[in-house]
């Protein structure tokens, strides 16, 4: 590029930070040096992936007011870091390759990339790209509050334990994060969160299927019950519902949930036929559990194989009661019938999994190996660092053993 290019629109107010995220090294150096070309623009390089999606949003917080992403080293899940950053980071998201695939395209601007950058780069289409963030710049602009994340347990049969994991995680998560949290239970015809907590709940989520017309953040936490660890708590309805909820009802429920809470879990139980519904959108962490039967790993194989298999890290899979005694299965044989290594591993622990009203007690936490577990998935969904890990000095990237991070000079 030949002398300074010039950007329609005011950016002299300040510096415009870019992360730029390429594993190719020629590829992310070309554009490199087409943003380096215009005053007043920091560009820092990034030369992987992240490999962890939930750490995203503690990255970019404040960091970068644009992130542009190569989407051609691994197009799946760098549309997967696109959408992620896009749902939970004020950021600008904007994408390059080398492919003018329509297709692709497409697929970037419905994850929520703001531009598409076509390789090799000309000058005047960054500087209009440029031009077009420059006119509401994020610091001028009310910050929006983000859909709250969303974790949805489903089992691959009834009697997983789906309900015991759903509600402690909740109580875990509340705990973790400090935010607010609701613990939707979506358990048809007779679901029992609620019960599980020690709670006796009047209102259900049949009360606002009911009156999805003037369903709000206001009516919605008039229907709730709150357990002692601060979760909210949605019950499932304690008689036979009239009717069945449509999926336009369940979809404005969570909408609504999400737009009032910082975090919305749900129990699914190992209910499919919500999955035309957004509880199963691509933005959505589906915490799939499962056990060590012939029948629970078979349904497993065909969930993730049909159902699941293009959601990447979106997909957590959860082997509940494990323990190495009597499987008869090994765990090379397991992981071959999941596909993939189950993420979490939950002890087989009854005795504090019946435990209800010491459920958020600090002596149940302390001792069981399941809370253990649950603690540690817990604070991995909030960005959280494992609670055992030695405190690490402040980074800008989390992570790195896997990037390395170049500055321009």
């Amino acid at each position: 590029m030949s002398g300074s290019p010039q950007i329609p629109g005011a950016l002299g107010a300040g510096i415009l930070s870019i992360a730029l995220i390429g594993p190719d090294e020629p590829r992310r150096k070309e554009v490199a040096a087409a943003l380096s070309g215009f005053p007043g623009v920091l560009v820092r390089e990034f030369s992987a992936y992240p490999p962890d999606l939930d750490d995203l949003p503690q990255t970019f917080q404040q960091q970068h007011n644009i992130v542009i992403v190569d989407l051609d080293s691994d197009p799946e899940y760098a549309l997967d870091v696109v959408q992620s950053l896009c749902s939970d980071s004020p950021s600008t998201v904007m994408v390059y390759s080398a492919t003018a695939d329509r297709t692709l395209v497409v697929r970037a601007m419905r994850a929520g990339a703001r531009e598409f950058f076509a390789l090799p780069l000309a000058a005047t289409e960054v500087a209009d790209a440029l031009a077009r963030f420059s006119v509401h710049l994020p610091g001028e602009r009310p910050v929006k509050k983000r859909a709250a994340r969303l974790a949805v347990f489903l089992g691959t049969k009834g009697g997983c334990g789906v309900t015991t994991l759903a509600s402690r995680f909740g109580v875990a998560l509340t705990q973790e994060s400090g935010k607010k949290v609701l613990l939707i239970d979506f358990g048809l015809p007779l679901g029992d969160a609620a019960l599980n907590l020690g709670l006796i709940a009047e209102y259900s989520t049949d009360n606002a299927f009911r009156n999805t017309a003037r369903l709000d953040g206001n009516f919605l936490t008039s229907l709730l019950i709150t357990h002692s660890s601060g979760l909210a708590i949605l019950a499932a309805p304690g008689e036979f519902p009239q009717s069945v909820p449509s999926i336009e009802a369940i979809d404005k429920l969570l909408t609504v949930a999400r737009q009032t809470f910082d975090y919305v879990v749900v129990d699914a139980g190992s209910r499919l036929d919500l999955k035309d519904s957004t509880l199963f959108d691509a933005s959505a962490t589906i915490y799939l559990v499962t056990q060590f039967g012939v029948s629970e790993l078979r349904n497993s194989n065909r969930l993730i194989s049909q159902f699941f298999a293009t959601r990447g890290r979106r997909l957590q899979i959860v082997l509940n009661r494990f323990g190495t005694q009597g499987l008869g299965f090994d765990e090379e044989q397991i992981t071959k019938a999941l596909t993939r290594p189950a993420q979490w591993k939950i002890p087989n622990d009854p005795g504090v999994a019946r435990q209800i009203e010491d459920v958020a007690s600090s002596r149940a936490q302390k001792s069981s190996p399941l809370w253990f577990v649950i603690r540690k998935m817990a604070r991995k969904a909030c960005g959280l660092p494992d609670g055992d890990e030695k405190k690490k000095s402040f980074s800008l990237w989390p992570f790195p053993k896997a990037l390395r991070e170049t500055t321009e000079s």
